[in-house]
């Protein structure tokens, strides 16, 4: 029997009526928003009209017919509100990987008497690899990476730091850094500061501009909902436009792009960090899934996010079969970003026999069962069935079969 207090807090959310803006399977409590957000139901015609009336009936002219040209602007001004960012701050290419690249040439260039830059231990991987990659590039005489426990941050910045260079939300514990406060710290010793949202848009208010943030990244398909391999999104603060050159030189980021000149010359403003030709299908998907957020407020997503946390802890915690579970994540619930961790020494295997009941979650090494709560598409009371789902599991070991314990490409 459902509790009252669960049903009622169903019947007070201000929020469920969003649910209906996506498809979902029937049966399926979808609890990985934070890897993969789920389908907007306005996607597929909007690519079904792009894929037969644009490129197939007008074909090459829709670049400007259609304004394909301009989507990568277009996109970053519908995403702009999301992190606290005034117009023409933000725009929408490549990958986060390949954005993370020239952010950081930027900011080196911008501190050319200096060459640390700080991060965090457990940063999420490709942050710390594509820094690898750039001081292997750079040698160490220009740039060295210098990483830190998350408690020794404030107290490592020095004059030395050029960058501070950190993910907000922890993609394993879900544990989040006050933005504001550490990049005031940072530049209070002359360093910039690069911030990673990919676990944060969407779900975690942000306030970018005010926080006088440097830079920023993030990608599109988590709590975004864009699709497999949406587009990422850059910010630079408007303070800092053209006083740098982003190092990946491509035709898109010339101030020209059709006069096909010898030499390169830099677009202005935000136009530079373009490269290649633009990806219009899985941008025209994005641009789609951002107009579920027009009427949103951001503080709205952040408190039904951290709602639905609480409840899953105090349903987990209060489950005798449960206490085999350890939260990995901040007890206090102002203090991560929309996912819970817990680890368990049969994580992988009880992740498997969870989806094989319709309860979607995911794994990270080396034993954390990761929840994500996207407030979009989750109601209080599939919350609960889930933990029943989980107790079950667990309490039984149906989890200790040989299908569960075989591991997949992709985990």
């Amino acid at each position: 029997m459902i509790p009252a207090e669960v049903l009622q807090m169903d019947q007070d959310d201000g929020l469920a009526h969003k649910r209906a803006a996506f498809d979902l399977p029937d049966n399926i409590v979808y609890l990985n928003g934070n890897s993969l957000g789920p389908l907007p139901s306005s996607v597929p015609a909007r690519m079904q009209s792009l894929i037969n009336d644009e490129w197939g009936g007008d074909l090459i002219s829709s670049w400007n017919m259609h304004g394909w040209i301009d989507m990568p602007q277009q996109v970053g001004e519908k995403l702009a509100p999301l992190v606290g960012a005034a117009a023409g701050q933000v725009i929408c290419c490549d990958s986060v990987s390949i954005n993370l690249f020239k952010v950081l040439v930027a900011a080196l260039q911008l501190r050319p008497d200096r060459s640390v830059v700080l991060s965090q231990t457990d940063n999420f991987p490709t942050d710390l690899y594509m820094a690898q990659g750039l001081e292997s590039l750079l040698g160490s005489t220009r740039m060295q990476l210098r990483t830190v426990a998350e408690q020794e941050l404030a107290t490592s910045l020095d004059n030395d730091i050029a960058v501070l260079y950190l993910t907000q939300v922890n993609f394993r514990s879900g544990a989040m850094h006050d933005i504001a406060s550490l990049t005031r710290a940072a530049h209070e010793h002359g360093a910039l500061v690069i911030w990673d949202l990919s676990h944060s848009v969407g779900v975690v208010p942000l306030a970018l501009d005010e926080w006088q943030v440097d830079f920023a990244v993030g990608c599109g398909y988590k709590f975004l909902n864009g699709g497999p391999g949406a587009p990422a999104f850059i910010y630079a603060n408007a303070s800092l436009h053209d006083q740098f050159q982003q190092p990946l030189q491509g035709w898109m980021g010339h101030e020209n792009a059709f006069a096909f000149e010898p030499a390169y010359k830099p677009a202005k403003g935000m136009a530079q960090f373009l490269v290649g030709t633009p990806n219009i299908l899985s941008l025209a998907a994005l641009d789609t899934a951002l107009d579920v957020f027009a009427d949103v407020e951001t503080t709205a997503l952040h408190n039904k996010a951290r709602a639905l946390g609480e409840l899953f802890v105090e349903l987990v915690q209060k489950e005798p079969g449960l206490q085999e579970l350890v939260l990995e994540s901040p007890a206090r619930s102002e203090d991560r970003g929309g996912q819970l961790a817990f680890s368990h020494p049969q994580a992988w295997s009880i992740s498997r026999a969870l989806h094989k009941e319709g309860v979607m979650v995911d794994y990270r090494e080396p034993n954390i069962l990761r929840f994500g709560f996207s407030p979009l598409i989750l109601s209080f009371e599939e919350i609960w069935r889930a933990t029943h789902i989980l107790r079950k599991i667990v309490e039984e070991k149906a989890y200790d079969k040989p299908e569960f314990r075989e591991k997949l490409a992709v985990t």
